[in-house]
């Protein structure tokens, strides 16, 4: 019985480190999101810099596209926006920038600075549609399909690897 004191607490533990362990492989820029597989919110918005002209969700319908929501005021989107510059300028799918809690003068001012590869900047000002959208920090990217629905998120700045790997591959296989 002495035994059986020592052995249930040693066992308790080593079920807690096993599942640290297994904790700290898991990457966090791969959140799961319960959008995935579910049409993307309804929206429309007006542009960064016209704010007379909206686009919404079901403008885009029919294409496949990607939505990669930013902010001039976010760090890691600047380290991310070279690459997103490179991406748009394959023509492999409309890039649509959500401007994340924002404000106008702000973004356009960092878009004329740092180049805008958008084929539309779109302005959420009060950050509504991205709470939609599930994002809860910045920048992160969605991929949608032509039906609407959410195929693919990617939290954090993107990188060559994530867009030549993850999206090019999905988009060409959505583009099917």
């Amino acid at each position: 019985m002495k035994g059986l004191r020592f052995i249930i607490p040693l066992a308790v533990f080593g079920v807690l480190v096993a599942f640290l362990a297994v904790g700290l492989k898991l990457n966090p820029r791969e959140v799961p999101s319960p959008l995935i597989g579910k049409p993307a919110p309804a929206f429309a918005l007006t542009h960064l810099g016209d704010a007379d002209k909206t686009l919404g969700r079901d403008d885009m319908r029919g294409k496949v596209w990607v939505l990669n929501v930013f902010a001039s005021w976010c760090t890691p989107c600047l380290d991310e926006h070279p690459h997103l510059v490179a991406f748009a300028r394959t023509k492999q799918a409309p890039l649509i920038g959500l401007n994340y809690k924002d404000t106008r003068p702000n973004a356009t001012q960092w878009l004329s600075r740092h180049g805008n590869p958008y084929d539309a900047a779109l302005f959420d000002g009060d950050g509504r549609v991205g709470i939609d959208f599930g994002v809860y920090g910045v920048p992160e990217t969605f991929v949608i399909d032509a039906q609407g629905v959410i195929r693919f998120k990617h939290v954090g700045p993107v990188t060559p690897e994530v867009i030549q790997k993850r999206i090019v591959p999905l988009l060409k296989e959505l583009n099917v």
